[in-house]
């Protein structure tokens, strides 16, 4: 039974709903998609250094592509699959039986094992050594061998870009049920260790001192230097190569790199060359101390090739004596200062010339 003051009981008043963390409409700056997009990119940059941080980041970037609720489906499927596409394409090939997470394996050495008894019959495999290693890959996959590489190198680096190495050792064995081969390879140009493991063995600078500039230069083509990567040099300061095969026959007084240097294709040679009949530097033979030929009258054309070694006024570049600065001429016969009159001649009153 209702009172005199029955009637609906008023509802309490609804809770204020609670705020967002960005009290002006926007998101904050980690649900935007430019942070999304960041995450991605970032995927496989990581993992060219780590691929655990690689891994790590992968994950971050699907979680913000899933809580975007403004994403399509269809969108945040084909995000997913490119970002772990991309981080695969960056990532070394893993031994087939290997966990992600788990240590380096210790690098097996190309010295082949003897099968069990019981053990199946190896399947034939051709001799890869001095070949590509991503053909030796390619094809030894193709008859059924999981296949595993390393660096043949005292660095024991990782292998990537198989088309870059050449294959020096190779070894088969069964892992599991499965025939399996491992290829020790050096990065192309480089040669062969003696041992799987040991140190480039690169060849060395030869003694090229007072050999021709033809001869030497060969010499150290021979050693796998680009002949773009030799260069000649004078060997006396004050003197000048002729032109190009017209030095075939000058000697070397000295070279860099030194002697017994390791030398690799990628590296720079620099022969400092004499005419013969002039010899090395006194003292100097085989270093790279600046010295000077004769210059009697110090006109900075040495002796040997000056056609007037008494006469400062006319050189081999100037036999008719140098042009003087009124442009009266130069000098005549074999005067020190000069012919004709008038006007001031540095030639005639200073030691320029």
């Amino acid at each position: 039974m209702s009172g005199p003051h029955s009637g609906p009981v008023p509802s309490p008043p609804a809770s204020p709903a609670p705020e967002g963390p960005a009290t002006d409409g926007r998101p904050p700056w980690w649900r935007t998609n430019t942070a999304r997009f960041a995450l991605i990119a970032a995927v496989p940059v990581l993992g060219l250094l780590e691929p655990r941080l690689g891994g790590a980041m992968l994950i971050a970037a699907l979680v913000a592509v899933w809580r975007a609720k403004s994403w399509p489906k269809a969108g945040k499927v084909v995000t997913t699959v490119a970002a772990m596409a991309l981080l695969g394409a960056v990532l070394p090939d893993p031994p087939k039986d290997a966990a992600a997470d788990a240590p380096r394996p210790p690098r097996r050495k190309a010295v082949p094992t003897a099968s069990a008894s019981a053990t199946p019959s190896m399947p034939p495999l051709a001799d890869f050594r001095g070949q590509s290693l991503e053909t030796a890959f390619d094809q030894a996959r193709q008859v059924g061998f999981q296949v595993n590489s390393h660096d043949a190198s005292e660095k024991d680096g990782f292998v990537r870009g198989r088309s870059r190495w050449t294959v020096c050792f190779q070894a088969t064995s069964w892992t599991g049920r499965e025939p399996t081969v491992e290829f020790g390879a050096v990065l192309n140009g480089a040669p062969c260790p003696k041992k799987d493991g040991e140190p480039i063995p690169w060849p060395k600078m030869p003694d090229l001192v007072w050999k021709t500039w033809r001869t030497a230069r060969a010499d150290v083509v021979a050693l796998g230097v680009r002949p773009t990567h030799i260069q000649a040099r004078a060997a006396y300061l004050n003197d000048t190569l002729p032109e190009e095969g017209e030095y075939d026959d000058w000697r070397v007084c000295s070279h860099d790199p030194a002697t017994g240097t390791p030398v690799q294709p990628d590296h720079w040679a620099e022969l400092r060359l004499t005419a013969e009949k002039n010899g090395c530097p006194e003292g100097d033979r085989g270093t790279s101390t600046p010295a000077e030929l004769p210059d009697r009258d110090d006109d900075g054309d040495p002796d040997y090739r000056d056609p007037y070694p008494r006469d400062r006024n006319r050189t081999s570049a100037f036999p008719n004596g140098i042009p003087r600065l009124d442009g009266s001429g130069g000098s005549s016969g074999g005067s020190s200062g000069g012919s004709g009159s008038g006007g001031w001649s540095p030639c005639r009153h200073t030691r320029w010339c």
